[in-house]
């Protein structure tokens, strides 16, 4: 099934790399979240290119296994709008692929922000070309077709163990991609900046000749990403 744009997230206005958050590694909002005690890190999807960067929201899709006959690996592409990161949960599956060579030529020409795919994709060679920013488990040349079939669209899926819902702000990069909880993006993108405002201000600080004990000191390093108590 397909579900409507209106579904699925934001305006294109708020998403992409022009939202705030873009500004900022993964590394910086992941400390950010684990500041907060939220999941966001999606554990075991990388990057087809170390140079990649993705920020967007999420445009949802699951599969599940073929059934008899088997349905389609789907044609959801076309609702996708510029801006949104394509999401897709094929339950962390590495036998069989749900991204290829088409997908990615209609994406980039349509400014598709990038795909996340929770399994494996192929035809990578276009997608380094292009600079398509793609995060999987790994690359693998065999077909989804007769394996998998879309099940939802536009519906909370899982990728790397964390729930990802349509709209969700998505954010990648060479160390890997997360996913904001809605309910605290305004808190996240907050301190995020603080926290990469006071690990540029130890690394100056180091260069100019100061201990990293004491830069560190000065700057609250230890307790940056920590919890704080209730």
């Amino acid at each position: 099934m397909v579900g409507s744009t209106d579904r699925l997230g934001r305006a294109v206005a708020d998403s992409g790399m022009s939202h705030p958050l873009a500004a900022y590694s993964t590394a910086t909002v992941s400390d950010a979240l684990d500041r907060l005690g939220r999941p966001g890190s999606l554990l075991g999807i990388a990057p087809l290119a170390d140079g990649a960067r993705l920020c967007g929201r999420a445009f949802t899709v699951r599969y599940v296994t073929a059934g008899h006959p088997a349905g389609s690996v789907g044609d959801y592409l076309d609702d996708v709008p510029p801006g949104q990161v394509v999401v897709l949960d094929n339950a962390g599956r590495t036998d069989c692929t749900v991204w290829g060579d088409i997908l990615t030529a209609m994406a980039h020409h349509r400014g598709v922000a990038g795909t996340v795919i929770d399994g494996v994709c192929r035809d990578v060679a276009r997608a380094l070309d292009l600079g398509y920013p793609l995060y999987s488990r790994g690359r693998f040349m065999r077909t989804g077709k007769d394996r998998v079939e879309v099940s939802d669209v536009g519906r909370p899926v899982t990728v790397g163990g964390v729930q990802v819902a349509a709209g969700q702000l998505l954010l990648g990069d060479a160390d890997g991609v997360l996913a904001v909880p809605p309910d605290v993006e305004d808190e996240v993108l907050a301190l995020a900046g603080r926290i990469h405002a006071s690990e540029e201000a130890i690394v100056a600080e180091i260069l100019a000749g100061s201990s990293l004990a004491e830069a560190r000191r000065r700057h609250g390093y230890h307790q940056l990403q920590r919890r704080a108590e209730a």
